[in-house]
């Protein structure tokens, strides 16, 4: 048997993904990769929620296999994914409650708001994409189905809200106005009529309007999943039942129950209120919560819904979004969403990229240039050829990547999860000495006391605001990100990214263009163009940035390339090779060195031109150094400003570079950059980063996410430097969409608000908790007389879970 770390499924497969299996126990829907367990049996995996299904199944398998329950291969039915916002591990088809706390799932990628389309009832031909009346009679035209995301839920708990406060309102004024009157009105008889109108009115709003809470109350039971629901269904029965009691059967209760006027005080007003307060705080909260995925909304609906596609006879047709292949050829017209991610094959504009860079400033395009799917056309027209579609284009990457990383949890959260793994059991205990407490030392009615006490604790110590302090700020922090090109991988790297006090950036792409150009050559002893061609055709067969820059400005000047007989490259030092018979070698002083003496001359020409931020390599003709060859990398123009940022952030830059020592610093010195790191083989990389981190520093390392991968893996924090389409989504815990270092500044400036964010909701939370319970409990009322009604401590825990979250919105205001 095996034992997973996570919760919820039964199936066939090892592999999950997008594959939903059911738990025999329970029947719940589950991912296998996030169960809590598995256990195999003739031969087929099963699956389940939790360690309890687990464990009774193991007990007696054939028992509930026995059941009518899916096949364990069959996959769950194709449909929308939902998740709980407190238990991501949770994930189900179609919406529903959470097994572990209650609380309603919701989708795991939102959908995107697609445009309302409204149809007559009687005339389904009649269309309009806005309300009005039907042409033909008259009507009011309604929603097209599907045309408006799923808010089943938000529309049930606000239908049962209103229907719950008409009703709960004549409640209040009977229990609390009718005793004013005055004993010549209170009477025995009219307060016993008094009691039965409350029951007929709180019957409805305790039996239907709670109806959801009782029934997420009985699964925390079934579940073995103390939660929220667990205290407010405890609280809500506990108050009803014994008001029904008390208006069918007083004679049950002694004295002690009695009120002055010798009647049994009932406390249907404080049920009702309760419910109806709670169901308050569930449509404010869903409506909240709701608007958590803004951010992945807005993403989704920047997608076209269709493509001008080129056919082959040169018609043009407009086909939906999903028709589109790759090789396509598609017109964007001015004005216009590039449908797909692809290639310019012809014309020119200028196209609006902030919806994933973050960047407002149009970037130019002109054939060859790469275009981004759901990016703004400009003025021109394009003809691009589609090269990624569906699922595989960067819009469609950036949704997937921010909704698993909001799936994720942070470090800060366990410490949540351990106070509400025992918070529940906690306060049911305390509400139980509280009622014992009353029972023996408080003033008459004692049980009375004891009973609305009890009740009062159970009511406002609800744990929901604790368990949705860190997932819901996450929430909202990645959304923020995505829309300004920073992709989070987990939720632990908005947490550590706060801490980070270094950041060590790889030179060549990072802080410059990755584009270096070949600028300076001198040669002694042979022609400049006999040793350009001999360099060339060398470092054609090499892979190097520097080597293609030397290729290209070769190329660029006529130069006509000789092929390479032999080749080798040393890395981290050169590449050496024969040519038409000749021994050529190209690379640094130390790979030179192995080839033959380098001439004074030479040597401080290189030197001259490393000290103007150019890096020089040294190239041996027939075993004799000939020439010097400099190429420059322009510095990118936003890197200066990037850099004062991190240095105002309190974060120190150390560069990294494989180049001479005099090249990188005088690159360090034009960017302020005082720490420089120089001559690091792509090897050492790690053992930099572990020195630094040996010094007590938390470290982030940038790097172009493929090449640097160690590096990446072993600094704190790994920042892939993406470029465009070509995102390292794998490469680093987080990816700047565009290769541009004020992302960084962003970053942490984004993580610093959230986790800020997150202890203030943290703080809330507990302290609601701390202080709210003692006083439900009574400990005020010795000195001050004082007593926290159950509806004060309904409303109060209502508010809880809204401020938590409307605490957590204000990060989509956060300056970055």
């Amino acid at each position: 048997m095996k034992h997973t770390q996570h919760d919820h499924g039964h199936g066939s497969h090892d592999h999950a993904g997008a594959v939903q299996v059911t738990d025999p126990v329970c029947g719940m829907k589950v991912d296998p990769q996030s169960a809590m367990g598995m256990h195999e049996h003739d031969g087929v995996k099963y699956y389940f929620c939790s360690k309890h299904c687990l464990t009774v199944f193991e007990a007696d398998p054939a028992k509930y296999l026995a059941k009518s329950a899916p096949s364990p291969t069959r996959p769950a039915p194709k449909g929308a994914q939902y998740t709980c916002p407190m238990h991501p591990e949770i994930v189900q088809s179609g919406p529903g409650s959470c097994p572990k706390c209650g609380m309603a799932l919701v989708p795991l990628v939102p959908a995107a708001p697609a445009a309302a389309e409204y149809t007559c009832p009687m005339h389904p031909e009649v269309r309009s994409p806005k309300p009005g009346s039907c042409p033909k009679c008259g009507m009011a035209l309604v929603p097209v189905a599907g045309t408006q995301e799923d808010d089943s839920e938000l529309r049930d708990m606000t239908r049962r809200f209103w229907v719950s406060l008409a009703l709960t309102v004549p409640i209040v004024a009977l229990a609390m106005l009718l005793p004013q009157f005055g004993g010549h009105v209170y009477t025995p008889a009219a307060q016993r009529w008094g009691a039965l109108a409350q029951l007929a009115l709180a019957t409805p709003v305790v039996l239907w309007g709670g109806w959801p809470f009782f029934h997420k109350f009985w699964l925390s039971l079934v579940n073995r999943s103390p939660n929220m629901y667990t205290l407010i269904g405890l609280g809500v029965a506990l108050a009803y039942l014994f008001s029904v009691v008390g208006v069918i059967a007083p004679g049950l209760f002694p004295q002690e129950f009695r009120e002055h006027g010798g009647a049994v005080g009932v406390y249907f007003e404080a049920a009702a209120v309760i419910v109806t307060l709670v169901l308050l705080g569930e449509v404010l909260q869903l409506r909240a919560i709701g608007e958590t995925s803004q951010a992945i909304r807005k993403l989704l609906a920047l997608a076209p819904n269709t493509a001008l596609r080129i056919e082959a006879d040169g018609r043009e047709a407009e086909v939906p979004l999903d028709q589109v292949q790759v090789g396509d050829k598609l017109r964007v017209r001015p004005g216009e969403k590039v449908p797909v991610d692809g290639v310019c094959v012809e014309g020119s504009s200028n196209v609006d990229e902030s919806m994933v860079t973050g960047e407002p400033v149009p970037i130019s395009k002109k054939p060859g240039d790469k275009v981004t799917g759901a990016t703004i056309n400009g003025q021109g027209t394009l003809i691009i050829r589609a090269e990624r579609v569906g699922a595989d284009t960067l819009l469609s990457q950036i949704v997937h990547m921010v909704a698993q990383a909001q799936r994720t949890r942070a470090p800060v959260q366990r410490l949540a999860d351990l106070v509400a793994a025992w918070f529940v059991q906690t306060v049911i205990v305390i509400a139980i000495v509280t009622s014992v407490v009353w029972w023996f030392f408080g003033p008459e009615p004692r049980l009375a006391y004891a009973l609305v006490n009890a009740v009062a604790v159970l009511i406002i110590a609800c744990p929901c605001a604790v368990g949705l302090a860190t997932p819901i700020s996450i929430t909202v922090a990645m959304g923020q990100g995505a829309l300004n090109g920073i992709l989070f991988r987990n939720a632990e790297a908005v947490e550590k990214l706060r801490e980070v006090d270094t950041l060590v950036v790889d030179k060549t792409g990072t802080l410059t263009l990755g584009k270096p150009q070949l600028v300076d050559l001198v040669v002694e002893g042979v022609a400049e163009a006999d040793a350009l061609t001999l360099i060339a055709s060398l470092e054609r067969a090499s892979e190097h940035p520097l080597a293609q820059a030397i290729v290209k400005s070769a190329e660029d000047r006529g130069v006509r390339l000789s092929p390479v007989e032999t080749f080798e490259s040393v890395t981290g030092q050169g590449v050496r090779g024969n040519i038409g018979g000749r021994k050529v070698a190209v690379g640094s002083r130390r790979f030179m060195d192995t080839q033959g003496a380098v001439p004074m001359s030479l040597a401080e020409k290189a030197d001259a031109l490393r000290t103007q931020g150019k890096t020089a390599l040294y190239a041996a003709i027939d075993g004799r150094t000939a020439a010097v060859i400099a190429v420059a990398d322009p510095i990118k123009e936003t890197t200066p400003e990037a850099i004062k940022a991190l240095q105002a952030e309190g974060v120190r830059v150390v560069m990294l570079s494989g180049d001479s020592r005099k090249t990188a610093e005088a690159v360090g010195r034009q960017l302020g950059i005082e720490e420089v790191i120089a001559e690091v083989l792509p090897e050492q990389k790690v053992d930099t980063i572990k020195l630094l981190q040996g010094r007590g520093r938390v470290v982030a390392m940038a790097g172009d996410g493929i090449n640097d991968a160690p590096a990446l893996a072993q600094a704190n924090v790994g920042i892939a430097m993406g470029t465009g389409t070509d995102v390292a989504i794998e490469s680093g815990s987080v990816t700047l969409v565009k290769g541009d270092l004020r992302g960084i500044v962003k970053a942490i400036r984004l993580s610093r608000a959230t986790m800020r964010n997150v202890k203030q909701n943290l703080f809330f939370a507990f302290i609601y908790n701390a202080l709210g319970v003692p006083i439900a409990a009574g400990v005020l009322y010795p000195v001050f007389g004082l007593l926290l009604s159950p509806i004060f401590a309904a409303a109060a825990m209502a508010m809880s879970s809204v401020s938590v979250v409307t605490n957590a919105l204000r990060l989509r205001r956060a300056k970055l």
